[in-house]
């Protein structure tokens, strides 16, 4: 069992790649697109953050510029928003959008939304399962040990759970983006489409993430016999 050979993991995964290349384009090319439009407010990502705290009462959170493209996310052992320059300093719609979904999740974490904080609880295990679950799936297979590949597969399954509670807090984070920068005014009816555009987009990489660990584990799942028969 050789992922790299195997026709079925192929055959499997070849429209979950095609999913992953599409999504990488849309978001890329969405937030492209949406770069070159100043918002009426006139904002930085890095002041629509700090309002949307401040209206929030969340005062123990920051923001802050980070390095890299679309390197953005919330810290919430640190309680810190970290930007990208594009977003920290630029006041287009893409700016603004991934500024407040970030934020999306500062609120979410004041809030204790219950899928936040049950991804949490997973990332140490998810992080045990990424690390080891392959060496213990793929020795399992050469020694022909079913019980090493079980639990190499119970360490997988991990980080599908992972990736499966993501969703739901990433399609929250941007649903409070949206409604947050239409209530305050910080954007019309015109732009908050394109901020939907952009946080659509980039949504479906989360989605893709998700759908390529369910295969992989239904793939190990069929090829150690665990379901469908062994296949030797």
């Amino acid at each position: 069992m050789w992922l790299g050979i195997d026709p079925l993991y192929w055959l499997m995964m070849a429209p979950i790649f095609l999913l992953s290349l599409f999504s990488s384009f849309s978001v890329k090319s969405a937030y492209s697109q949406f770069s070159r439009y100043t918002t009426r407010a006139g904002l930085t990502g890095a002041q629509v953050a700090r309002q949307l705290l401040k209206v929030n009462g969340i005062t123990d959170v920051v923001v802050n510029e980070t390095r890299g493209f679309l390197s953005d996310h919330y810290d919430p052992v640190k309680k810190v928003i970290r930007l990208s320059p594009d977003v920290y300093h630029r006041r287009s719609i893409s700016a603004i959008g991934v500024a407040a979904h970030e934020t999306g999740h500062a609120i979410q974490h004041a809030t204790s939304y219950s899928p936040l904080v049950f991804r949490n609880m997973m990332v140490p295990v998810a992080s045990i399962g990424s690390n080891f679950a392959y060496i213990f799936i793929i020795m399992g297979f050469v020694l022909g040990m079913l019980g090493v590949i079980k639990l190499g597969i119970i360490l997988f399954s991990a980080v599908v759970v992972f990736q499966v509670l993501t969703l739901p807090v990433e399609f929250n984070a941007s649903s409070r983006a949206k409604t947050q920068l239409a209530r305050f005014g910080l954007v019309n009816k015109q732009e908050l489409e394109g901020v939907n555009k952009v946080l659509s987009a980039a949504a479906m990489t989360y989605v893709a993430a998700a759908a390529s660990s369910i295969m992989t584990l239904l793939y190990f799942l069929l090829r150690s016999g665990i379901l469908g028969g062994r296949d030797d």
